[in-house]
């Protein structure tokens, strides 16, 4: 078990997998992060979006304004092992395919 992988983060992930609809799912996640640290994973998921739609980094960079280490490990762990990325994406690409912009 890695440092992450805890039985407190465990409780965490149950508590997200029972949220209901996308209203319980901002509330939730309002109260737990930061306005901040909600900006950022979204800034974190629209650059897995838009590696994956194979936009350059540096429009990427633009777009998000997350630095190019963060746009580079963002695509180190889309093409990793774990997949939690290419999941997701492949999960709700009918979702975000019309919001990407190539740029």
């Amino acid at each position: 078990m890695t440092n992450w992988d805890n039985p407190t983060t465990n409780q965490l992930m149950r508590a997200i997998l029972s949220l209901s609809d996308l209203d319980e799912a901002k509330r939730f996640f309002r109260d737990l992060l930061t306005e901040r640290e909600l900006r950022e994973l979204g800034n974190r998921w629209q650059a897995a979006q838009l590696l994956d739609a194979k936009v350059r980094y540096a429009e990427i960079e633009k777009q998000t304004g997350l630095s190019s280490a963060t746009v580079a490990r963002i695509a180190k762990w889309l093409a990793g092992d774990l997949g939690g990325y290419r999941r997701m994406l492949d999960k709700t690409a009918h979702h975000h395919s019309d919001q990407i912009s190539r740029g």
